[in-house]
């Protein structure tokens, strides 16, 4: 038997950058300018470059997109995908990745990009995106909610400096559920490293000046801020 010629496979990154803008759980998606899927929405990706990493290829689609860099946001691989028709063009293996942004300034298309928007995850979630990006949307966004669970993630959707009642909208508006405000101040601010006071206030929550705290050292949590309502 001769020797059977490997198939050419491609590699690419694609990004699910999530936010929170104008207390609305959002997705940056791009609008195809070519074949395929022209017109229809996409999330931002591309293939590797030369010399180039996937994680650095993933950082590079994140700066493109919101003129962040990695190690200023929460960018996390999410999955590796690898049907053989996901792509029509060719043999191509997506790894992706969820970036958890606090709110970024307004994205400008490039690339293969006709335009490129913000809008909310649940709509998102129910528009019919090209390739398998519904599926990898769906993944990354999952991966997302059970950060916050396990982990400090929710400080990566904060500014630099966040009362604990703006980080518990965070945990509301991305676990689409209410938090009692008490039990949760109790919780996040008795987590050694969690967060990290500042020793100001602000009244921007209206009333009373609240104290305002900074994302802490620590990663992961001991006991897990379980996620209410799952059904």
């Amino acid at each position: 038997m001769g020797e059977e010629t490997a198939p050419a496979v491609f590699v690419a990154a694609d990004i699910v950058i999530l936010t929170i803008r104008r207390g609305d759980f959002e997705v940056l998606l791009v609008r195809r300018g070519k074949p395929p899927f022209k017109g229809e929405l996409a999330l931002p990706g591309g293939f590797l470059e030369p010399g180039e990493t996937v994680d650095q290829a993933a950082g590079r689609e994140l700066r493109e997109e919101t003129a962040l860099w990695a190690k200023d946001a929460r960018l996390e691989q999410v999955g590796v995908y690898s049907d053989p028709d996901r792509d029509p063009r060719q043999r191509v293996v997506s790894v992706a990745y969820a970036a958890m942004v606090p709110d970024p300034p307004e994205a400008a298309a490039g690339g293969d990009a006709a335009d490129t928007q913000w809008i909310s995850v649940e709509r998102a979630l129910n528009e019919p995106l090209a390739f398998d990006h519904r599926r990898i949307l769906t993944d990354a966004v999952e991966h997302a909610r059970r950060q916050l669970e396990y982990t400090t993630a929710a400080t990566a959707f904060c500014r630099e400096e966040f009362t604990v009642a703006e980080l518990r909208r965070v945990y509301e508006i991305v676990w689409q559920t209410k938090l009692d405000p008490g039990n949760f101040h109790r919780k996040v601010t008795r987590i050694e490293g969690f967060l990290e006071p500042t020793g100001e206030t602000t009244t921007r929550d209206g009333g009373r000046p609240a104290g305002l705290y900074r994302a802490g050292t620590r990663r992961w949590l001991q006991l897990p801020l379980s996620r209410p309502d799952r059904s």
